[in-house]
């Protein structure tokens, strides 16, 4: 990164476009990744407009960098985001390979006008998890025609699969 362009300004970017996503019916949130060579690549939060539970600003500026730069690794690359990202958002950059992620405003902030999102923290955190959302395994019966490895096999067979 130059030095005339620094975290501040790209967290200056994520706030601004957070800002003026609430004025077009989308959430108070916006993120910027920022590729090793400097590329920079936005997004801001859909949730409500597109009712998509997904797309917050830190995926949708994830899914944007990725289409444009025809990859799904963006190692080396910074996201840069208006507020501490929720756990989802954390994982997916985490599968893009990001590389830091740099925030303004803290989960608390958030929290203090309506966006609450502990209850996804203590999920995780929670061995009593099961009651928020259960989630199990099926048991394999002994006999029947459930291969479960089916996909994993055929993925390991494949020649021209491409690692992740």
């Amino acid at each position: 990164m130059s030095t005339t362009v620094t975290a501040e300004t790209f967290l200056t970017t994520a706030i601004e476009l957070a800002t003026a996503n609430v004025l077009k019916q989308g959430g108070p949130f916006g993120a910027v990744v920022v590729t090793a060579d400097g590329q920079a690549f936005e997004g801001v939060n859909r949730v409500t407009a597109n009712h998509d539970p997904t797309a917050h600003a830190e995926v949708t500026a994830i899914r944007t960098a990725c289409a444009a730069l025809g990859t799904f690794d963006l190692s080396g690359a910074t996201l840069y985001t208006s507020c501490e990202p929720c756990p989802m958002c954390l994982a997916s950059a985490l599968w893009a390979r990001v590389g830091d992620v740099v925030f303004a405003a803290d989960h608390h902030d958030a929290a203090s006008v309506g966006f609450d999102d502990a209850v996804f923290y203590d999920y995780f955190e929670n061995a009593d998890r099961d009651r928020l959302m259960p989630v199990r395994k099926l048991e394999r019966p002994a006999t029947g025609t459930l291969d479960v490895l089916q996909p994993f096999n055929t993925w390991n067979s494949l020649e021209t699969r491409i690692d992740y």
